[in-house]
């Protein structure tokens, strides 16, 4: 049996200590965590090191490199086009790729959105997809290139020999109270992304109640952090910080997340979805080589949505197809006439998970009809009586538990109250 370079318990202790890992111990540790010689617990014990005394910028770049020499790497060199990517931190009704990824393509540009499952509050790429009948996730390698070459988007499932050590990590971080160190998101997502081989790469950092960092200042940082460790790794890279205090948009879902997309392709939408897609795509499109990319243009000219019919084809979807409808809804009007100046993203992100459009465990099935519609955004005035939102589930026992999540998320002040939107997008790092 071949003699190992490190003791775990050396480098643990290193880490409880405030000190700093060199790169020979991070490549180790995260090989030996993959092939499975440091067990969950010792990995446990690094990890919550990591969360309380956090990681220099080396260290991470380290981490993150380590994690992507786990597995794979994917080569989009063969293409006849270029390729640019966009990963968001997640939030409540962020359904943006879907409108994003057609909308990009339609200018000759490869994306290739390698996405995942929803947990908790916050909805998965593929979920809202599989909403439409026939369309699948799961593609082979020929046909992920393939459809790359002719149509120009792909969203699809990622193969399991991309970062295999982020897998095993992520898994084990849900489980420690450990998800929210900077260091472990930064490295996980850019792991990933990077193993993803995409020439360029524009962030959705997300900050406020229903994003994973709730702190402005946190989000700042993270998207830092992974902007350097694109650039460290050859990939053009660029972050956008943008506001998940409120819902985005006016659907929380799966099925009713795809309605609004296929509105934004055809030209409508909601004004916030249409705000981030335009703001995204001309960040992902000048990186791609085509700054003057008259983004609207595509959205208005039918564009765009022939390049999600195709896309959405390609993957044995119908685009015309029925989406599916829950058999009960539940109306909540406005208990007064005044100005609705709160709506608060967590609770309502909760209470759709608790309608069943989200999932308590990875194995769990999702109902993709449930979810909540928004009849009103913060600013709207609105009169007593008047619909505010709509809970949608298959089984109507789910209601009570959705409203509890929503007692204090909104409110309605006087009649004539100002009222002043934050920005939606709150910076940018590049």
């Amino acid at each position: 049996m071949a003699i190992e370079p490190f003791d775990v318990v050396d480098l643990i202790h290193a880490k409880r200590d405030k000190g700093a890992l060199s790169t020979a111990q991070i490549d180790w540790m995260i090989d030996a965590y993959t092939r499975g010689y440091i067990g969950d617990e010792q990995m446990a014990a690094m990890t919550m090191a990591i969360f309380l005394n956090g990681m220099q910028r080396e260290e991470i770049r380290d981490l993150t490199l380590a994690m992507i020499a786990s597995g794979e790497r994917m080569n989009f060199d063969a293409l006849s086009k270029p390729t640019t990517d966009k990963h968001s931190t997640g939030g409540v009704g962020d359904k943006i790729t879907l409108p994003l990824a057609p909308l990009v393509a339609s200018f000759g540009v490869a994306v290739p959105q390698l996405s995942g499952r929803g947990l908790g509050h916050t909805g998965g790429t593929l979920d809202k997809l599989e909403s439409i009948p026939g369309w699948r996730a799961d593609l082979s390698n020929d046909e992920f290139f393939a459809q790359l070459e002719s149509v120009g988007s792909v969203i699809c499932a990622a193969g399991a020999g991309l970062a295999p050590a982020d897998k095993k990590l992520y898994a084990l971080r849900d489980i420690t109270g450990t998800v929210e160190a900077i260091p472990l998101i930064a490295s996980s997502i850019m792991s990933k992304k990077i193993a993803e081989g995409t020439a360029s790469l524009v962030l959705d950092v997300k900050f406020g109640s229903g994003a994973f960092l709730k702190d402005p200042a946190r989000s700042r940082e993270l998207a830092e952090t992974m902007v350097a460790l694109g650039k460290d790794a050859g990939v053009a890279t660029v972050a956008l910080l943008t506001n998940m205090n409120v819902p985005l948009g006016l659907t929380i879902g799966n099925a009713n997340e795809v309605r609004e997309s296929v509105e934004v392709l055809a030209g409508g939408g909601p004004a916030d979805v249409v705000e981030i897609t335009v703001a995204l795509a001309r960040e992902m499109l000048a990186l791609a080589g085509q700054p003057e990319a008259d983004v609207e243009a595509a959205l208005k000219d039918g564009r765009a949505m022939d390049t999600w019919n195709a896309m959405i084809r390609a993957q044995g979807g119908d685009p015309s197809a029925a989406l599916p409808v829950a058999r009960e809804t539940h109306v909540v009007t406005a208990p007064s006439s005044g100005v609705l100046v709160k709506q608060e993203a967590l609770p309502f992100g909760i209470a759709a998970w608790r309608l069943g459009a989200g999932r308590a465990r990875k194995q769990d099935p999702v109902q993709h009809a449930a979810g909540i519609d928004l009849h009103a955004k913060p600013g709207d005035t609105v009169t007593e009586g008047q619909p505010l939102f709509t809970l949608s589930a298959d089984e109507p026992a789910r209601f009570e538990r959705a409203l509890e999540a929503l007692e204090g998320a909104y409110e309605i002040a006087a009649p004539g109250t100002a009222f002043t939107a934050d920005p939606l997008i709150a910076g940018r790092i590049a």
